[in-house]
C-alpha cells in the first residue's frame, strides 16, 4: 500500500475494530423489541463502511492521483448528510422526558425513550416486580414445578412462562363455523387447534396473533378488531414452562389457503367441534372462549397427556 494514500490507511486500520463492534451491537440489538430501525442503521453504516473501503482499495490499486480520496470521502459524508434520518435515529436523550438514555436504549429503542417512559408506553412489556421473600431463582422454580402433578401444588404468581405463544379464533357468526388448523409437524403434530404461534423478539401479542394468522391459513385480520380472551398457562413435566395468549374475532378478509408447510386451515362448525382431536385442556376453556367469555387457564401436561387443569372466568368475580 502506497504510503501516500492515507485516508486507505486510516480505513485498514480501522476495519477490523469496527466491524467487530458493529457485529456486537447488531447481536445486541436483535434481543431487543422494536429495535428494527437501528438494526437497520447499524448494517447501512456497515454497508457505507465497506462501500467507501472498497472504493479507496481500488483508487489505490489503479494508481489514480490521492486527491480522488478525498473526492470519494467527500461524497460518502455527503451521502450520510443526505440520508440521515437513515443512518443516524439514535439520540442522546429521551425524545419524551429529557432523560439521557442508557446504552441499550441508546443501540435499541426506536423512539428513543428512556426506560421509564418505555415501560410508560408498553405496560405490558414491564417485567412482574418479584414479591418480597422469594428466594428461588427462576431455573430452580422451573426444576421444582417440573415434578408437581397438581395444579394447586404450584406458585402461579411467581410462575412464569419461558416460551411466549398466542392463539387466535376466528367465527364466522353467521355460518356457525370457526376457523381451525390442523398441525402437520411440531409441538401438538396431529391437533387441531386455533392458529398461532411463538411471540418473536420485536413483536407484541397482538402484532403476534395478526401475523401466525396470516402465516398459516392465508387470512387477514386486524389488530383493532381482535379481542384477548384469557391467558393460558402450561407447566410440563420435562420442565417446559408456556403462556398461551387467546384471543378472538369476528372479522377477517384474503382467501383461505388449502395448505402450508405446517397446517392445514379449514373452517369447523362450531356445534360438532371434536375435542378429542384437540389438546386435552381445550374441552374445558374452548367452549366458554368461542361464546365471549373471558378465560384463565392453569394446566400440567407429561407430552400431550393432560395431568391436571384448572379454569377460572373473571368476569364471575366482578
Amino acid at each position: 500500500m502506497h504510503g501516500e494514500y492515507r485516508i486507505l490507511a486510516l480505513f485498514g486500520e480501522a476495519f477490523t475494530f469496527l466491524m467487530i463492534l458493529i457485529l456486537l451491537m447488531n447481536i445486541e440489538q436483535r434481543k431487543m423489541k422494536r429495535s428494527n430501525d437501528k438494526r437497520r442503521a447499524i448494517l447501512l453504516l456497515a454497508s457505507w463502511y465497506l462501500t467507501v473501503y472498497i472504493v479507496l482499495i481500488a483508487i489505490e490499486h489503479f494508481a489514480i492521483p490521492p486527491v480522488a480520496e478525498y473526492v470519494a470521502l467527500a461524497i460518502g459524508i455527503l451521502m450520510l448528510y443526505i440520508f440521515r434520518k437513515y443512518y443516524f435515529p439514535f439520540r442522546r436523550k429521551c425524545t419524551k422526558c429529557g432523560k439521557k438514555l442508557d446504552y441499550k436504549q441508546w443501540i435499541g429503542c426506536d423512539e428513543n425513550l428512556c426506560i421509564d417512559c418505555y415501560y410508560e408506553k408498553y405496560p405490558e412489556e414491564k417485567p412482574e416486580e418479584k414479591k418480597p421473600g422469594k428466594v428461588e431463582s427462576e431455573d430452580e422454580m422451573r426444576r421444582n414445578n417440573a415434578g408437581k402433578e397438581k395444579v394447586s401444588e404450584i406458585d402461579w404468581d411467581n410462575w412464569s412462562g419461558e416460551e411466549r405463544c398466542t392463539l387466535m379464533y376466528v367465527i364466522d357468526k353467521e355460518n356457525g363455523k370457526v376457523l381451525l388448523i390442523k398441525k402437520k409437524r411440531g409441538m401438538g403434530k396431529g391437533l387441531l387447534n386455533g392458529p398461532g404461534g411463538h411471540i418473536e423478539l420485536e413483536e407484541t401479542k397482538y402484532e403476534a396473533a395478526v401475523r401466525e394468522t396470516k402465516e398459516e391459513t392465508g387470512l387477514d385480520v386486524k389488530k383493532e378488531d381482535i379481542v384477548e380472551l384469557g391467558t393460558l398457562r402450561f407447566q410440563f413435566k420435562d420442565g417446559l414452562t408456556m403462556t398461551g395468549y387467546v384471543f378472538i374475532t369476528y372479522s377477517w378478509s384474503g382467501s383461505l389457503m388449502e395448505e402450508t408447510d405446517e397446517t392445514i386451515p379449514f373452517w369447523q362448525d362450531i356445534s360438532s367441534l371434536d375435542y378429542s382431536k384437540m389438546w386435552e385442556d381445550d374441552e374445558m376453556w374452548l367452549p366458554y372462549a368461542l361464546s365471549g367469555r373471558k378465560i384463565e387457564g392453569y394446566f400440567i401436561f407429561d407430552g400431550e397427556t393432560l395431568i391436571d387443569g384448572k379454569v377460572e372466568f373473571p368476569e364471575d368475580d366482578e
